[in-house]
């Protein structure tokens, strides 16, 4: 990792504005902030451009395998890129940031690490997720539902069973211009609980002040991995922007959205 870091500036020169080219990404609908002011970096530092798709991990993957053309494909895990390398379509998937997950609620309701369980588990209270295997944000949630089970028996198929998958499939509602999902599906009382990445969770909360975001107990917690993979063929302005995004300058810039640094 820290070499592709080193030569990230040497390729940036091979690639300015005489040689000016647009580089197609497609990225999980959580890294929209992040990516979007690292492509904002990378644009001011080489001249070339950066168009992005934001979406499910998943149907993004779906996408591309299909034929869509892109050059560079980031997601919230490390399953969806390497299973376009494995299918000779990309180079290997590099993990390039960390999330996890957290639980978004809605103003009101008295929801703490050591009460979540219980809380979700409670049928009076909706309990909201993203759509598993069309969006990872849906498999990590139903990884805590699992964690559940060993916490409290029977919690794991209760809480399969009362999710409420109101993100990341094709038909999933779309919030109005300028709203998060999430903050949206809580403020509209389509859930009470909301089981998303904490940096969602924070964008929320910017938007509606009055939601909770609430840390998962540790034996409930689950951590994500995301990863980013190169298309074959692609420009060397491309595997230069991925390159950026793993460099220094790259990794500040997602920690400041609230990611982790791979180290």
């Amino acid at each position: 990792m820290m070499r592709i870091a080193a030569i990230t500036l040497a390729i940036l020169a091979m690639t300015g504005p005489a040689m000016s080219e647009t580089v197609q990404l497609y990225a999980a609908g959580s890294l929209r902030g992040a990516l979007t002011d690292v492509a904002k970096a990378y644009e001011a530092a080489s001249g070339n451009k950066v168009e992005a798709k934001w979406g499910a991990s998943g149907l993004l993957k779906n996408e591309i395998a299909a034929g869509a053309e892109t050059d560079v494909f980031a997601s919230a895990n490390m399953e969806h890129p390497q299973a376009l390398h494995d299918a000779g379509k990309s180079a290997p998937a590099v993990l390039f940031t960390r999330n996890k997950l957290c639980a978004l609620v809605k103003p009101g309701l008295k929801v703490t690490s050591a009460n979540l369980l219980e809380q979700m588990l409670d049928p009076t209270v909706k309990l909201g997720s993203s759509t598993p295997k069309a969006d990872p944000s849906g498999d990590y949630a139903f990884e805590v539902f699992a964690k559940a089970e060993t916490l409290k028996p029977g919690a794991r198929s209760a809480l399969e069973t009362k999710a409420l998958l109101l993100v990341g499939a094709a038909d999933s509602a779309v919030p109005p211009a300028g709203r998060t999902a999430y903050a949206w599906h809580i403020a509209e009382g389509r859930a009470d609980i909301f089981l998303t990445y904490c940096t969602n969770a924070m964008a929320a909360q910017k938007e509606a002040p009055g939601q909770q975001i609430v840390a998962l107990p540790e034996k409930l917690s689950v951590g994500a991995e995301y990863g980013l993979t190169v298309m074959n063929g692609a420009s060397p302005a491309a595997q230069a922007f991925a390159q950026f995004i793993v460099s220094p300058g790259g990794q500040k810039i997602l920690i400041g959205h609230g990611f982790a640094a791979v180290k």
